[in-house]
């Protein structure tokens, strides 16, 4: 699970260009949204097509992605239990 986080945050940071972030900089239960890392709508838009690529993991229901996209180690375990790549 460990690998699968640090990779997490690695995409993450590529995906939505946050130039000046590190993986260690992530903390992996602390908020995407809001307080925490500071995504917006548009970054989850970008996640949920990480996700899709990346895992083959598609969300069923929009309204799931608030409780998904809680913090990366939930993320983690949501890709870890649903991928299919």
């Amino acid at each position: 699970m460990e690998n699968l986080i640090l990779k997490l945050k690695e995409e993450i940071i590529e995906v939505l260009n946050l130039e000046d972030v590190k993986p260690a900089d992530i903390d992996e239960n602390a908020a995407l949204f809001g307080e925490g890392l500071g995504l917006d709508s548009i970054d989850a838009l970008e996640l949920i097509v990480l996700m899709e690529k990346n895992y083959g993991v598609k969300l069923k229901d929009p309204a799931q992605g608030k409780e998904i996209f809680k913090s990366v180690k939930v993320l983690a375990d949501y890709i870890a239990e649903n991928r299919t790549k």
